[in-house]
């Protein structure tokens, strides 16, 4: 059994796992304690109505602990948590889980306005090289940025209603990316519930294409797994990760969920995604043409969106679940990135992950609001807030991986 294998202590628990909710979590009642610390908190970060999904919670309750069942919270900091919800409840107070209807609108605005510029300049200019590659960057900056407005519609932080929040990601996600907000929400909320935990986050399984953190590359040493000389993963990872993660391996995982999982909604606004876009530019490249332009651009983008979501992670604590209360789980495994105008823009406001995975119903534009009583939470208690330069937070993935795979190759050998 891999020492990332858990068993439940508890013989009797009470489980949400619905395709239709916003995430997979486990809670564990206890009668005299109350709901234990991580999942009540996990539970309020991802539910805009927590009183409405309580009802469908209601048939999956099996039973309660026992008094004498033994606890993962015994060794928490209940102060650190109860300090944490007042912090939650000021941002509530401070109207900080309110959107703006201009921001989103304008970033909408913004990406339909690539998309209309992208034809003009193809109608008006041709199809030069030139041409071409200037069209490309700009289906390419679209594409990204309508990739960071699908995030804030799926974690239902736009809307005051999930059913509008839910509309708009199928449209976002669908008509203007081509892929499943379904297959977004399964792989996105276990990220979040448990961020770099091996097993439960679908981030961190690289497939034994790569080795993260410290305690599975010595796991591997040790058993003498060498799928790839991980020594080397820093290096072959541009060959493989960046250029191939969307155009590969996302193309290849969405079309298939949507089929096996019969996600028939999601496929027909994937489909007017693809008509969309072929109608548009067939007359000008052909199919081929249109094809490979296509596939270009998603080449483009897969290096946009890799750089950018694996710098809050994979430099961070990746290892087994060790059972941390809700904001020293999320601290280990996410870091920031400094603001500005432009890194709020190209990342998509993920240069404050730090803030997004505490509340990930907050309005990505009130993030720098909540970010200093946040810092202060953290100093309190000793728990590391980390923040970085973007360039620095780009080389420190390739440092990370480096470590990890010189950690491997010296367990593979001497262990």
């Amino acid at each position: 059994m891999s020492p990332c294998t858990e068993l439940p202590s508890a013989q009797k628990y009470h489980t949400e796992q619905r395709s239709h909710l916003s995430f997979t979590v486990t809670v564990l009642s206890h009668p005299q304690g109350g709901d234990l610390l991580q999942g009540r908190d996990a539970f309020q970060a991802f539910h805009i109505n927590p009183s409405l999904v309580q009802k469908f919670l209601k048939p999956l309750l099996i039973g309660e602990l026992a008094p004498g069942e033994p606890s993962q919270d015994r060794d928490k900091n209940s102060q650190l948590v109860e300090d944490f919800r007042t912090l939650r409840k000021t941002a509530e107070d401070m109207n900080l889980f309110r959107a703006s209807p201009l921001f989103f609108s304008l970033y909408l605005a913004h990406i339909i306005a690539m998309e209309a510029l992208a034809w003009l300049m193809v109608s008006y200019f041709g199809t030069g090289w030139i041409t071409t590659l200037i069209l490309a960057c700009i289906l390419t900056t679209s594409q990204a940025q309508a990739g960071w407005l699908q995030h804030d519609f799926g974690h239902l932080s736009v809307f005051k209603k999930s059913s509008w929040n839910h509309i708009v990601h199928k449209f976002v996600i669908g008509h203007l990316k081509g892929a499943s907000a379904n297959w977004w929400n399964h792989r996105h909320f276990q990220h979040h519930a448990k961020p770099n935990i091996f097993q439960k986050d679908p981030d961190v399984n690289m497939l034994h294409i790569f080795v993260l953190g410290e305690s599975q590359p010595i796991e591997y040493g040790k058993k003498k797994l060498k799928y790839l000389p991980y020594n080397h993963q820093h290096e072959y990872f541009f060959l493989i990760f960046p250029p191939l993660l969307i155009p590969v391996y996302f193309q290849i995982q969405i079309i298939s969920t949507m089929i096996k999982r019969r996600f028939w909604a999601d496929l027909a606004w994937a489909i007017s995604y693809y008509m969309r876009y072929f109608i548009t530019y067939i007359p000008f490249y052909g199919i081929l043409g249109s094809l490979s332009l296509l596939t270009f651009v998603r080449f483009l983008e897969s290096h946009w969106f890799v750089w950018v979501t694996q710098m809050n992670h994979i430099p961070m604590e990746i290892d087994c679940e060790k059972h941390k209360d809700w904001l020293s789980s999320q601290l280990a495994a996410t870091c920031n990135i400094e603001q500005s105008f432009f890194n709020d823009w190209f990342t998509g406001h993920l240069n404050f992950q730090i803030e997004h995975h505490l509340f990930p119903t907050m309005p990505r534009h009130n993030f720098w609001k909540i970010k200093p009583l946040v810092k202060s939470l953290c100093a309190k208690y000793g728990v590391q807030y980390e923040e970085k330069p973007l360039g620095k937070a780009f080389v420190d993935i390739v440092g990370s991986l480096k470590k990890s795979g010189d950690l491997w190759l010296d367990a593979y050998l001497h262990k």
